[in-house]
């Protein structure tokens, strides 16, 4: 998203507008991926109990894809699972701030998400932890994560989670932040994100420094680096999310749009290509 330029011509939709404009147009995603899930459930099934079966799904779907879930409260059974599996997932693979990857990898992964927003989820739990075991563990594709707010409503939650997750990357912990925050993610619009949940996700991060973490977190700096972000995408016509860059490192990143946000293989399918290129 852009920020409102000096001499901008009257009727350009302003950054709000952008932001509202752009959940809508996610939440339209959510809704089409729903309807495509309950198309091929009812493509594989037969008669008249497979098709009650088929509408009360597309119920439920649809339902979900515009309510969301309830949050996990961090420190409950749910939680520690969910923790579990970050730690699985990356256990073994080097972070450098808001890098996940080794330093060398030959292909670059832009990320481009807003911590509260369900599509991001989707990616998190759906096509990332493939992308992450084929090509990041692999040594042949490193993943930076950036910040860019479109489903968090207010800028001053956005600003506060987005860098306390930053904080967690001086640490080179941000990827354990964000990937539990992404697995104990609240319904949508519904004020979840207070300090004590952004705390609680920190606790459950192996290894971090609560102490440092509390204070940098007030660091200008990192707030300067949203800006960046903010600009990055913006630069690159990006206004929605999750959103992707991609490319040969140390080179021009590209828009990736994938058909899916869920499934690894168009994500396997672009890097492949670089890597063999």
């Amino acid at each position: 998203m852009s920020t409102l330029k000096a001499g901008q011509q009257q009727g350009d939709p302003t950054r709000k507008q952008r932001r509202e404009q752009a959940r809508t147009q996610r939440r339209e995603i959510e809704h089409a991926q729903a309807t495509a899930a309950v198309r091929r459930t009812r493509h594989s099934l037969l008669g008249i109990v497979v098709a009650v079966v088929v509408t009360g799904i597309v119920v439920v779907l649809i339902a979900s894809a515009g309510s969301g879930e309830k949050h996990i409260k961090p420190g409950s059974a749910e939680a520690t699972a969910a923790s579990s599996e970050v730690t699985t997932l990356l256990t073994g693979i080097p972070q450098n701030g808001n890098v996940l990857g080794r330093p060398t990898a030959r292909v670059t992964l832009q990320y481009f998400g807003d911590l509260e927003c369900p599509v991001c989820k989707g990616f998190t739990t759906g096509a990332l932890p493939s992308v992450i075991g084929k090509w990041v563990r692999g040594g042949e594709l490193k993943v930076e994560y950036r910040s860019l707010e479109t489903a968090t409503r207010e800028p001053e939650v956005f600003r506060s989670q987005q860098v306390a997750a930053l904080a967690a990357g001086r640490q080179n912990r941000l990827w354990n932040f964000v990937e539990t925050f992404y697995h104990e993610q609240g319904e949508e619009d519904t004020g979840y994100v207070t300090e004590s949940f952004i705390q609680g996700i920190a606790k459950q991060v192996p290894g971090l420094n609560l102490a440092a973490w509390t204070s940098e977190r007030g660091e200008p700096a990192l707030t300067n680096l949203l800006a960046g972000d903010e600009q990055a995408a913006s630069n690159n016509g990006l206004d929605g999310t999750p959103a992707f860059l991609l490319g040969r490192s140390g080179g021009a990143l590209t828009q990736l749009e994938p058909s899916s946000f869920t499934e690894p293989g168009p994500f396997n399918e672009a890097i492949e290509k670089l890597v063999k290129s």
